[in-house]
């Protein structure tokens, strides 16, 4: 597999989460034919209290009502992505806290670091991809457990 076709691949699934998310749905499935004996299949999915059981993706899902505000502490409570120090999974895949399994985690609760600093890796599609702090701070929840699955647009960690 080339670089071009794996950079386009990556693109592809990041670009069905997009969807997944911009139109409410619940699974995606596409399967790319590149020739013979070379294709993609992708399954991209997540769960939802309310999902329906079938979804035409013709058929984007109504818009919220209301959107609370970013500085509503009960909005905070109840979902950590609206928190203004959240970070949030660019992509689909697991969640892994340290860079091998001996290793001390990259990050726990109240350590400060800085902008750049790797905080976990997401590995997708057998690729390790370092999610790096967009600011500097100190991480004061860490939301998701080693090993855990994610989705696009998980929260991970609060840093403030």
């Amino acid at each position: 597999m080339t670089d071009t076709k794996h950079e386009s691949d990556v693109a592809f699934i990041k670009a069905l989460a997009e969807l997944l998310r911009e139109n409410d749905l619940t699974e995606l499935q596409v399967k790319r034919d590149y020739g013979e004996d070379d294709s993609l299949n992708v399954r991209v999915s997540r769960l939802s209290a309310n999902a329906p059981t079938a979804v035409a993706l013709a058929a984007p899902a109504a818009a919220p009502a209301a959107i609370a505000p970013l500085a509503d502490p009960v909005a905070e409570a109840d979902d950590p992505a609206g928190h203004p120090g959240a970070v949030l999974s660019p992509m689909v895949g697991t969640v892994y806290m340290q860079p091998e399994p001996d290793a001390p985690a990259f990050i726990s609760a109240g350590a400060s670091v800085s902008e750049g600093d790797t905080l976990l890796i997401v590995e997708a599609m057998k690729t390790m991809n370092h999610i790096p702090a967009p600011k500097s701070g100190t991480v004061k929840r860490i939301l998701i457990e080693d090993g855990a699955a994610v989705e696009y647009g998980t929260p991970l960690v609060i840093i403030e």
